[in-house]
């Protein structure tokens, strides 16, 4: 069993030195005797570098979770089959880009998914074990958090990516939580995994922030960061450069890189 969370970055946007990247997030989180492979990316990528880690992901992960319903982090689902698949009832929506009218959404429909996999929808908190939970919808209730939006569905109306999700995980140190984009908002989520696992200490965050440029929204999140004294700050896939650079001057944080694997 793992006692301590291990995390290996199977998919993001940046190379390692032995692995490819693609725009798009795929997670093996180990812990509490579970190994759940979150998101997996746009393509088989994950499972190539899966293989360069030596990490067996076809015969050796307990569940697979979808943090939400976009290519980049489910497509590479027609690659596997047989596990137990969660996820939001949303993330099977079909859904676009604003600006090009670009189809973003999965490359697998629900009855496509349900018959290669054991689906497990809930847009409710899902207890995975113990000391894992899936959040289910994510609530917005903060003022500067998931206002506007840049995708559409079919008949034009905005597409705020309900089905966005994440896992929190229970450590000794308090709450570590993964995030696949962060379209709920960073804060929000945060808020959410308190309330829902009970545990006010927040010891770490990693994944997709969904944050561009350096604007209120950013600001507010980090003056939440600081004040909760988040000890572990990893963002990674779609957290643009000007937020990268002032998560950097605030928390001295690295870059992420597939094939990096991070042990809390």
């Amino acid at each position: 069993m793992n006692l301590r969370p291990k995390i290996s970055v199977l998919s993001d946007n940046f190379a390692g030195s032995y692995t490819m990247a693609e725009h798009g997030l795929s997670y093996l989180v180990e812990y509490d005797g579970q190994r759940i492979l979150f998101d997996t990316g746009q393509s088989d990528l994950f499972l190539a570098n899966a293989a360069r880690m030596n990490l067996d992901l076809e015969n050796n992960v307990d569940m697979i979770v979808l943090s939400h319903g976009h290519f980049d982090h489910g497509n590479g689902l027609a690659f596997l089959s047989g596990n137990r698949l969660l996820c939001h009832p949303g993330c099977f929506e079909t859904r676009f880009s604003k600006k090009d009218h670009r189809y973003i959404g999965l490359n697998r429909t629900r009855d496509q998914l349900a018959s290669s996999f054991e689906l497990i929808t809930s847009d409710s908190p899902y207890r995975i074990s113990d000391l894992i939970y899936f959040l289910g919808e994510i609530p917005r209730n903060r003022d500067f958090e998931s206002k506007t939006t840049t995708f559409v569905f079919t008949d034009g109306t905005p597409d705020f990516v309900t089905d966005d999700s994440a896992l929190a995980l229970i450590l000794p140190e308090g709450l570590f939580v993964v995030t696949g984009c962060g379209h709920s908002g960073i804060v929000n989520t945060l808020e959410y995994a308190r309330k829902i696992t009970g545990t006010t200490s927040i010891y770490g965050i990693m994944g997709g922030f969904h944050l561009k440029d350096i604007n209120p929204q950013l600001e507010e999140t980090v003056k939440y960061l600081k004040e909760n004294n988040v000890r572990i700050l990893i963002p990674a896939h779609c957290t643009a450069l000007p937020a990268l650079s002032y998560f950097y001057n605030h928390f001295r944080i690295s870059q992420v890189h597939t094939g990096d694997i991070f042990t809390f």
